[in-house]
């Protein structure tokens, strides 16, 4: 199958205050922010990407530009509702330290499986949606662009720490052990003998060699011997 960088987006102005900004309008990359979509634009400049696809939420979007104006080539670029922020009801809005008085709070924390937002989605719900999305979309790019194709997920923190918990085996109560910061790049390939988790929360460092892309899902026995040369 296809690889898939999963991006989150850069810092915004709801992450430096302390506020959960889940679905709302009008929350935009700050100064930092910017920074940082730049900074991982420039790890990929050297991956011809298939396909940059991103959350319709504006912080998403501006990470996506930035990537894809750091490409030589114009790869397709795609808004997908189904990568969209949890839905966190009437906990949008509210700080992160206000929420952390809440009851369900400690739910969220250690049995995110058991979890629905009051008037909002249940994370198994964001994680079934979201896993959906990421396996359908990388099985079309596949289809179109071959298997050593390699192409980017623009979205947010809690859906793409539900999709490595997906690829990695872990049930969704684990998620939470996974830390994936702003406008860092997490790396899945899947197949049709397994699937591999290559990097996860990585803010640095050269993905060059992701630029022939990868031809197997299978595991080397004994470690291999590292990536090929770009």
């Amino acid at each position: 199958m296809a690889t898939v960088i999963l991006v989150r987006h850069g810092r915004t102005t709801a992450n430096a205050s302390g506020v959960l900004a889940g679905r709302a309008a009008g929350v935009e990359l700050d100064d930092t922010g910017r920074e940082q979509a730049a900074a991982t634009a420039g790890r990929l400049a050297g991956i011809p990407l298939a396909a940059v696809v991103s959350s319709p939420l504006e912080r998403c979007v501006q990470t996506a530009d930035f990537i894809r104006q750091q490409q030589q080539s114009t790869p397709e670029n795609v808004l997908d509702a189904d990568l969209i922020e949890c839905d966190y009801g009437l906990w949008q809005g509210r700080t992160l330290s206000e929420l952390a008085g809440e009851k369900l709070w400690s739910t969220v924390q250690i049995y995110p499986s058991a979890v629905s937002f009051p008037e909002g989605e249940s994370m198994f719900g964001m994680q079934t949606r979201a896993v959906a999305a990421i396996r359908s979309r990388d099985a079309a790019i596949e289809a179109e662009h071959g298997s050593s194709a390699v192409w980017v997920a623009v979205s947010h923190g809690d859906v793409i720490k539900s999709v490595l918990a997906d690829a990695l085996g872990l049930h969704l109560d684990l998620f939470q052990r996974l830390s994936v910061g702003p406008a860092s790049a997490s790396i899945v390939h899947y197949g049709a003998t397994g699937v591999r988790v290559l990097a996860i929360n990585t803010e640095a460092g050269d993905l060059s060699w992701l630029a022939p892309g990868l031809e197997s899902a299978q595991a080397p026995v004994g470690g291999g011997s590292g990536h090929r040369a770009s």
